[in-house]
């Protein structure tokens, strides 16, 4: 596949404060061109959520509740960001939840469509049994040199995950056939399901 026709593509992944729902404390956005991310026009937010970060929470990314006291609140840069992800695609990594969150956060929006590497990463290779991102990064061995940050934080993820999109696109001939594969039944850009033509 020549993943330099993709449509605009933004890899995403956004971190929480650990409370249900979650407020959001850190959004990145790395945008896929001629096929590789381009880490100099990603975008990268980090926010003061409105409830605190739960011990648990910063266990898992690192972010403390001191490290975003001086951090703009999410309504701050909330259209920075919503004018930044556009209506362009996304993608993620088990993206119900990024979409979800995102869209909570931003009412109205809606992107064009909604790539998930762990639904794309269940259908190239379903015998791996665990589709965690780093059960693929194990398992793919993608070149993680360039990623900034450390794993769980959003940069890092969302880094590692395009990588990962991109070796597994190039197991598909055409965008269509990796749209069937990687876009969840329900989200944005989701192929309609043919119709039999024998009902009328």
């Amino acid at each position: 596949m020549n993943l330099a026709t993709w449509p605009a593509l933004l890899v995403v992944d956004v971190e929480g404060n650990g409370t249900n729902p979650p407020d959001l404390v850190e959004v990145a956005a790395l945008p896929i061109r001629d096929g590789r991310p381009d880490k100099g026009s990603a975008g990268w937010w980090l926010t003061r959520p409105n409830r605190p970060i739960t011990p648990f929470a910063t266990r898992v990314h690192g972010w403390t509740n001191d490290a975003v006291a001086d951090k703009p609140a999410w309504a701050e840069v909330a259209e920075k960001v919503r004018a930044f992800l556009g209506d362009t695609w996304i993608c993620a990594h088990n993206a119900h939840t990024d979409y979800r969150v995102l869209g909570a956060h931003l009412p109205g929006w809606e992107p064009a469509g909604v790539l998930d590497t762990l639904r794309l990463a269940r259908h190239t290779f379903p015998d791996l049994g665990k589709y965690s991102l780093d059960k693929l990064i194990e398992h793919m061995k993608p070149d993680l040199s360039e990623a900034p940050g450390v794993r769980h934080r959003a940069t890092f993820d969302a880094f590692a995950t395009a990588q990962l999109l991109t070796a597994m696109a190039s197991r598909y001939d055409t965008w269509d056939q990796l749209v069937a594969a990687a876009v969840p039944p329900g989200l944005p850009g989701a192929p309609e399901p043919e119709r039999d033509p024998t009902l009328w």
